[in-house]
C-alpha cells in the first residue's frame, strides 16, 4: 500500500476532519495546504446519488467559470467561409475545414474543437479518434454551432463541460492555487449552481452526497452539504 509523503502528511494535518467546511473556508484551506513547487490545479469532486446506467439519470452540462480555469486553451474551429473568418476574429488558435484531414493523419494539438453543423458529415467519422479524448464536437455542449464567435469566446473565457462518470461522480478543475480565495470561491459557487440545476427528475432522495475540493498534490477538504440544499 502506498505511503503518503512527509509534505502530504503535514498538509493533511492542517485540515479539520471532524467537521465539513463552508465553501470559502474550503478553498482557503486548499490554498494553505498546497505544497508543490508548481502552480497546482484546484479541483472539485462531487459524488451524486444517481445511476448513470439509466439515461434519465445522466448529469451533464456546461458552465463558464467567472475567472476561468487558469489554463490557456488551444481552440480549433472546423468551419469555412464567413464562419471561418468569424472564428479567426474571435481568437481561435486554429481554423479551417482542412484540419479534418490533419486529424485523420494524427494531428491533435488542441484542447477544444468547435464545428459548424454543415461540416459534421465530414467530422462524424472522427468520433473514434476524438470521442475517447473528449474532443468530439457536440450540440449539447455548445461546440456544434453556427455562432462560432460566442463559442470561441466562451472557451477562451473558461467554459468547462461536466458529465457524470459511471460511478456517479463529477470531477472538474475550478482554477489554480495562485487564484485568490474570492476567485476560487466564485468559480466553485458557479459550478455547483450548474450541478444543482442539472439535477435529473429521476434522481431520488439526496441528490448531492459529497463535495470535496483539493489541489493537484494536496489533501481533500469536505464541504458542508447544507449549502446546496
Amino acid at each position: 500500500m502506498a505511503v503518503a509523503g512527509k509534505k502530504f502528511r503535514a498538509a493533511a494535518a492542517t485540515i479539520h476532519r471532524e467537521r465539513p467546511y463552508q465553501p470559502r473556508e474550503a478553498v482557503e484551506a486548499v490554498k494553505q495546504a498546497a505544497f508543490a513547487k508548481f502552480d497546482e490545479t484546484v479541483d472539485v469532486g462531487v459524488r451524486l446519488s444517481v445511476d448513470p446506467r439509466h439515461a434519465d439519470q445522466i448529469v451533464r452540462g456546461t458552465v463558464v467559470l467567472p475567472h476561468g480555469t487558469g489554463k490557456q486553451l488551444r481552440v480549433l474551429v472546423l468551419a469555412q467561409g464567413d464562419k471561418a473568418k468569424d472564428a479567426e476574429a474571435a481568437g481561435a488558435d486554429f481554423v479551417g475545414a482542412e484540419f479534418v484531414q490533419k486529424i485523420k493523419d494524427g494531428w491533435l494539438d488542441c484542447d477544444v474543437i468547435i464545428a459548424t453543423p454543415d461540416l459534421m458529415g465530414q467530422i462524424g467519422p472522427l468520433g473514434r479518434i476524438l470521442g475517447p479524448r473528449g474532443l468530439m464536437p457536440n450540440p449539447k455542449s455548445g461546440t456544434v454551432t453556427m455562432d462560432v464567435t460566442k463559442a470561441v469566446r466562451e472557451a477562451k473565457a473558461g467554459k468547462i463541460e461536466f458529465r457524470v462518470d459511471k460511478t456517479g461522480n463529477l470531477h472538474v478543475p475550478i482554477g489554480k492555487v495562485s487564484f485568490t480565495v474570492d476567485q476560487l470561491a466564485e468559480n466553485l459557487a458557479t459550478f455547483m449552481e450548474a450541478v444543482v440545476r442539472a439535477r435529473p427528475a429521476a434522481a431520488k432522495g439526496g441528490y448531492i452526497r459529497s463535495v470535496t475540493v483539493s489541489s493537484t498534490m494536496g489533501p481533500g477538504v469536505s464541504i458542508d452539504l447544507a449549502v446546496y440544499r
